[in-house]
């Protein structure tokens, strides 16, 4: 996990020190300018070495790509040599197709081989880190936010009012510092891994530690709507009970007035993660407020009733199975210096309920709402 926001760091971290670049992930497909929508996080094996071969016909010279659990058990990368592949960390997700953890991390694993790279980056903070680290069947590099004892790891971390101040220890003694104006304990570990592996290519650590202001988030990840409001809107992709968790710890952290979040779970997924949402958003917010999130062919009251059961929502929780309208309560009960989350759905732009998808866009939805509540 992490995958996503480490693969988009990696990206920028190359292209600010000029490299032809391609990026492969969940929020789309870049052949050096152009852009692609995605329909899979790893593309099927035909589409991926068509992409593949196209960015070698435009002499792009490094890929980063995100590898799915899904798409290494439907054998979507076989053929695919990596120069490097990286884990973070594993949180509860996907059990509707793995069926345990054990079975998803296993799946995972499957990457850290011969037929696929030469070579691994493992944050060993995570225990499915370490025991991957310890069982990796190619040669690993230890990383890790916490432990020093890592190969690459971090020696300072001081808070900014925009992110982070960080110097980072690497492999060789390499010292690598600068300004990282994300936010989010997350984040960092995102970083780190992009870091790490950008310097595996040679970057010059200067031209590394210069480019860390400029690295900006991915679409939907804790992403800023600014339209002048007098409280902070955020909207981001977290839909599993470990990013749910962090992301509110993360804004917790940073904010001042009350913290109003929006959260729904998505249907014909894993059912077990559904409570364990609902009780990290009533423990990490001030204002809860539920909602559908993809229904897809199941009923969102029947969603909604198994992520608030045996919660006590009180004044200070909502249920409204409209989106829209869980948005517009969000807005509505903001005051000056409070902050509003919008959970899970991130950059994605439709709702799909019953095989119809229709536009839908958190972002776009947060912002009209401002505006309406600006107006009145």
């Amino acid at each position: 996990n992490g995958k996503t926001t480490t693969t988009i760091i990696l990206n920028q971290i190359l292209k600010i020190a000029g490299k032809s670049t391609g990026l492969i992930g969940t929020n789309g497909i870049e052949i050096g300018p152009e852009k692609l929508v995605a329909s899979y996080t790893t593309p099927e094996a035909s589409e991926l070495q068509s992409l593949l071969a196209t960015m070698n016909e435009r002499h792009i010279s490094h890929v980063s790509m995100e590898v799915s659990s899904h798409a290494l058990e439907a054998k979507r990368v076989i053929g695919t040599k990596f120069a490097v592949v990286g884990f973070t960390n594993l949180t509860q997700d996907h059990l509707d197709f793995h069926g345990d953890m054990a079975s998803y991390f296993a799946a995972k694993s499957k990457l850290f081989a011969n037929e696929y790279s030469d070579l691994g980056f493992v944050n060993i903070d995570d225990a499915y880190g370490r025991e991957l680290f310890n069982n990796s069947q190619i040669p690993v590099i230890s990383l890790a936010r916490e432990n020093t004892s890592a190969q690459w790891h971090f020696e300072r971390i001081e808070s900014t009012s925009r992110g982070y101040a960080v110097a980072i220890r690497g492999t060789g003694g390499i010292l690598i510092e600068g300004d990282f104006n994300l936010i989010g304990e997350h984040n960092l570990d995102n970083l780190l891994m992009a870091v790490a592996i950008a310097s595996q290519f040679e970057v010059d650590p200067l031209v590394i530690g210069n480019s860390l202001s400029l690295v900006q988030a991915a679409d939907g990840r804790l992403e800023s709507i600014d339209i002048g409001q007098k409280f902070m809107a955020l909207v981001d992709y977290a839909h599993t009970p470990d990013a749910v968790t962090r992301t509110l710890a993360t804004l917790r952290k940073s904010v001042s007035g009350r913290l109003i979040a929006v959260l729904g779970c998505g249907g014909d997924r894993d059912k077990t993660k559904r409570p364990i949402m609902g009780q990290e958003l009533v423990a990490g917010s001030d204002v809860s407020i539920f909602t559908s999130d993809n229904p897809r062919s199941e009923s969102a009251d029947q969603i909604l009733s198994q992520m608030i059961d045996g919660l006590v929502l009180g004044s200070k929780g909502f249920v409204f199975p409209d989106r829209k309208q869980a948005i517009d309560q969000a807005v509505k009960l903001a005051k000056d210096g409070d902050t509003v989350l919008v959970l899970g759905k991130g950059h994605e732009s439709g709702q799909d309920f019953k095989g119809l998808i229709t536009p839908f866009d958190d972002r776009i939805e947060l912002a009209e709402s401002i505006k309406r509540g600006m107006k009145s």
